[in-house]
């Protein structure tokens, strides 16, 4: 992690920016359900760009973002903090798979829920055909989704596993899959410890945050992948092998007698 840090005056003020910013989230996630697709998506986008901004996160993006077409379209990415949501909300917004924990999270949990989160009970095999059709009937109203095939976040260094499950709605309603790899560099460069989401708790994660005078964050959209005439496990290898050459990183090998699924963890 940078040695580089904030002053405890900076902290706090940035920590008060936060709080306000999170209660003006919660109200308007009470309209959300309300507005049109398209305000809904100028909200949510909005609201993004305002926390990158107040948690000193630099958005940098390579490649070209999706634009709406006829075909419904799923992003792809790994994952290594829960700031990634916020990341590609800020540029494309979408609905996000999510653990079923993240629900009993103070104040953001709220948020989720109300955005209309995606929740998966990660522990339960059977969930996943319900998860699957939630997502299937999004993609088919035209709502952009987001997931994390790892099921759990990394450090960074490396990619792990790309689990094909939630990729199946991609298959059934023929969607466009946009693979979008994330990594994220402190203020000396490095790969940024502080903006990782392993083993620590939410509050912890943004006081290392909010210790960093800044952080850069990088999307980088790969080629689009037509679903059509594809199956799940072709569509995961395929958005793997983009992201890792994205990123410089070898692809992962799934241990041998490890289950597909569920993914022990999904942010």
């Amino acid at each position: 992690m940078s040695n580089i840090t904030t002053s405890k005056l900076k902290q706090t003020f940035r920590a008060t920016c936060l709080l306000l910013h999170i209660i003006s989230g919660l109200v308007q996630s009470a309209l959300y359900p309300h507005v049109s697709q398209s305000v809904q998506e100028r909200m949510v986008q909005k609201w993004s760009v305002r926390l990158l901004a107040i948690l000193c996160i630099r958005l940098r993006l390579s490649g070209t973002v999706p634009e709406a077409k006829d075909q419904p379209i799923m992003l792809v990415a790994n994952h290594v903090s829960w700031l990634d949501v916020y990341s590609l909300n800020s540029v494309c917004p979408a609905r996000f798979v999510a653990k079923s924990e993240i629900r009993n999270w103070p104040l953001f949990g709220w948020f989720s829920r109300n955005v209309g989160t995606l929740f998966i009970e990660r522990a339960k095999r059977r969930d996943t055909a319900r998860i699957n059709q939630d997502i299937g009937n999004a993609l088919t109203l035209g709502d952009r989704v987001s997931v994390f095939p790892e099921g759990t976040t990394g450090d960074g260094t490396k990619l792990q596993h790309f689990h094909a499950s939630l990729l199946q709605p991609a298959v059934s309603v023929e969607a466009i899959l946009y693979p979008v790899a994330i990594r994220y560099h402190d203020a000396s460069g490095e790969v940024s410890k502080a903006a990782v989401y392993v083993n620590v708790s939410l509050l912890d994660s943004l006081r290392q945050i909010l210790k960093q005078p800044w952080i850069d964050v990088e999307l980088i959209f790969s080629d689009p992948i037509d679903s059509r005439g594809k199956n799940r496990r072709e569509l995961a290898r395929s958005t793997e092998q983009a992201i890792a050459n994205a990123l410089s990183l070898p692809i992962p090998h799934k241990a041998p007698g490890i289950s597909s699924y569920p993914p022990t963890e999904q942010l």
